[in-house]
């Protein structure tokens, strides 16, 4: 066996940049939806919102790596935090809706630039020997960052919603210095691909009528649950669930003192647990991303995929039951979704990697962003539908809707399989 190749402080680097930009993503956009609904905006608002800032994200990327190509990962890394850190501090001072949606398109515009560029650069700097363990720590930076932003701005925003957005904006100051002093440019071979042939080439993919209705499949009965699921849970905990009562159970359970100092805030002399604390699957995916591989990784991927999309429905029936009959099966809730997510998500992206022509297995990866997109771009729909479900007294109609979309999501699968016979997986 080849002795594992060390790593370079490049790499090391970047993925300390990567804790810090995951920080502070998803500490603004898990929590975001509470922000609005305290300045006094609709869930239907809060749904616009998020659909244009997921679109944007999500899209950019697929152009973002050529410019990186180009003009090299530091000077677009570089690029985004320009965009990043002014438009988090323009928060602080934009009240009305336009000024926050366009804050928001700013900050999607940077996070899409950013998105590429340190899982190229991961890439850039692992061989042979150590890219599996490299970007297995890719990974867990990522969830890293995505489990403690949430916690830091959960008790941050119970003091005032401006540091949520300070501390935001110094994680950015951070990841500058860091890309200043410690990014240099790794070696690699400079892609030469245009813009324009990029355009071509997703064109020539998308000719291909299955496996553009793949696709498609793919972004409406995966991607776009899965990005309800995030859209709408921070807002469905805090807005139904007794969030007292929760504070109380979980204190039993690990103690007090540590419920107090991680995931919980003191409102009006009541101890509450934070909504944007326990409405990700980041420390879960942590602990047990591993395990489920492992589980799974001799499986059919297609198969496999259609278990987790079965699991993580049982994931949204579980929180439509923490409303209606106990709280605490929030955290079951929780638990069965990212459980669906680790099954689903790595197996059908690898499914698509080998279902490619070998000599175009980036271009198809590729054009998996759209289906992305199509998810993250109609994902806001249901913060409206959340809206509505409310003011007819049902808000966990939210959940069971859901469920049956990402069930519906299972039929779909099944039947394309059984009527355009699915794709054969290359084994080299």
């Amino acid at each position: 066996m080849n002795k594992r190749t060390p790593y370079p402080k490049v790499f090391w680097a970047a993925n300390t940049i990567e804790v810090f930009e995951r920080f502070a993503y998803y500490g603004i956009y898990m929590g975001f939806g509470i922000y609005l609904q305290k300045l006094g905006y609709s869930k239907g608002d809060l749904g616009i919102i998020q659909s244009i800032f997921l679109a944007v994200s999500y899209l950019l990327p697929l152009f973002s790596g050529t410019f990186a190509d180009k003009y090299g990962f530091k000077k677009m890394l570089i690029i985004s935090y320009l965009a990043y850190l002014p438009s988090i501090l323009m928060l602080i001072i934009f009240k009305s809706f336009s000024g926050i949606a366009l804050t928001m398109l700013t900050i999607g515009f940077a996070a899409g630039i950013f998105k590429p560029l340190i899982s190229a650069t991961v890439r850039a700097t692992t061989d042979s020997t150590n890219k599996s363990m490299g970007f297995g720590i890719f990974y867990m930076m990522v969830n890293l960052g995505a489990s403690i932003g949430p916690l830091v701005m959960g008790k941050l925003r119970a003091m005032s919603w401006d540091y949520v957005f300070y501390t935001a904006a110094a994680a950015i100051g951070v990841m500058f210095l860091i890309t200043i002093f410690f990014f240099k440019e790794p070696e690699r071979d400079l892609g030469t691909v245009t813009l324009k042939q990029k355009f071509k080439d997703i064109g020539i993919a998308l000719s291909d009528v299955k496996f553009s209705s793949f696709l498609v499949i793919l972004g409406l009965f995966f991607w776009l649950p899965f990005w309800a699921f995030f859209n709408v849970l921070a807002v469905y905990i805090n807005d139904y669930l007794d969030t007292a009562a929760l504070f109380n159970g979980v204190s039993s359970v690990i103690g007090t003192g540590i419920t107090k100092a991680l995931i919980a805030s003191n409102e009006s002399g009541v101890w509450r647990i934070n909504a944007e604390a326990i409405s990700h699957t980041g420390y879960i995916i942590i602990i047990f991303q591993l395990l489920i591989s492992r589980i799974f990784e001799k499986r059919d991927a297609m198969k496999s995929f259609m278990i987790g999309l079965f699991i993580a429905s049982l994931g949204f029936l579980s929180l439509a039951f923490s409303v209606t009959s106990l709280n605490g099966l929030v955290f079951l809730g929780v638990f069965l979704f990212a459980i669906g997510e680790m099954i689903a998500s790595p197996r059908i992206q690898e499914y698509i990697m080998w279902i490619a022509p070998k000599e175009k297995a980036g271009l198809y990866m590729g054009t998996n962003f759209l289906a992305t997109f199509i998810g993250a771009f109609s994902s806001g729909i249901y913060t409206w539908i959340m809206g509505r479900y409310e003011a007819a007294g049902h808000p966990e109609y939210i959940m069971y809707t859901l469920a049956a979309h990402i069930l519906l999501g299972v039929l779909a699968i099944y039947l394309f399989n059984r009527t355009m016979g699915g794709f054969e997986e290359r084994t080299e």
